[in-house]
């Protein structure tokens, strides 16, 4: 085995044409997406059969986060036998137009149908226009039946609690919970490693070519958490802003020409959402970031970020 000293990692985007998506990802990250279609999403770091993260700096650059973490374990991890695939998916979203109505099946669905993965997620709020709005958990009440019948008459909106949002704020979103995002937002999306998605509703909108996007509604039924509601879905705006049993986020900011000491023992994950600067370790190695990179610090690196600008940042620990 080759010798491999720890280092920040970057990675290169995989981009998403999406209906909903828009440029907004290159006008505020510099994301250089193809001018002439709509990108909703931005993969940043994820781990899945068909999409896997390729890194983009130093000695490991070129090849996918899984083949380096199964090289070096401990080393990226902090265990020898970490879990696979890697357990964050993490994405930029561009809602340029409303999404679909959808809900992610959780790991008891999934066990008991037999189908797709579980998803837990949470959405942090980078900008959002004004009325800008989220579909969020169902309206208190709200039964199967119900339900199926709002999907046939296509009066969905009526029954799923419908929340303003503004820029700042993180909204968990566990599996099982109906939802959708509305038009003119930015968000940075944290959740599970799965892509599994049932559609309900699609506001009857259609494609370039004519043709509807395909709906699950018999998997969503099945999927969905009819007991809960969303007025018992956590928002939160500083600090600790998620801590349940798939990741942990903290909020951070850091004034201009400020330094933050990154300590050794844990795998972290930093989403820069504002700002630039630079991560130099005690060995002398740097790595510069901006807003819109991702950057996964390994188990046992140790450096200090210094910060040419005023910033925001979100960091994952899992």
């Amino acid at each position: 085995m080759s010798i491999m000293r720890p280092y920040p990692l970057k990675f290169e985007p995989i981009f998403k044409p999406r209906i909903w998506g828009g440029q907004k990802l290159r006008k505020v990250f510099n994301k250089e997406i193809p001018a002439d279609e709509k990108i909703g999403e931005s993969w940043e770091l994820a781990d899945l059969p068909d999409d896997k993260s390729v890194i983009s700096n130093g000695q490991l650059a070129g090849q996918t986060l899984g083949s380096v973490i199964e090289q070096y374990p401990s080393q990226i991890t902090g265990s020898l036998t970490p879990p696979k695939p890697f357990p964050l998916l993490i994405k930029f979203l561009d809602a340029e137009d409303v999404l679909s109505v959808q809900v992610h099946p959780d790991e008891q669905t999934c066990r008991r149908t037999g189908r797709g993965n579980a998803k837990t997620e949470c959405w942090y709020i980078i900008s959002a226009e004004p009325d800008a709005v989220i579909y969020k958990g169902l309206n208190k009440g709200v039964t199967k039946i119900e339900f199926a019948e709002a999907i046939k008459k296509g009066s969905v909106e009526n029954l799923i609690a419908k929340v303003a949002v503004k820029s700042g704020q993180c909204h968990f979103l566990p599996a099982g919970i109906v939802h959708s995002i509305g038009a003119g937002l930015l968000i940075a999306e944290i959740q599970t490693p799965s892509d599994t998605t049932y559609r309900v509703f699609d506001w009857n909108r259609v494609d370039h070519t004519g043709k509807a996007r395909k709906l699950h509604i018999a998997q969503a039924l099945e999927s969905i958490h009819f007991d809960a509601s969303g007025d018992n879905l956590s928002v939160t705006t500083t600090g600790r802003l998620v801590d349940c049993e798939y990741f942990k986020i903290d909020k951070g900011h850091q004034n201009k020409n400020c330094e933050l000491f990154i300590s050794p023992g844990e795998m972290k994950t930093h989403i820069f959402l504002s700002g630039f600067g630079t991560i130099k370790g005690v060995r002398g190695d740097y790595v510069e970031f901006r807003a819109g990179d991702c950057v996964l610090i390994p188990d046992g690196y140790e450096a200090t970020a210094y910060f040419g600008k005023d910033s925001e940042y979100l960091t994952v620990t899992i």
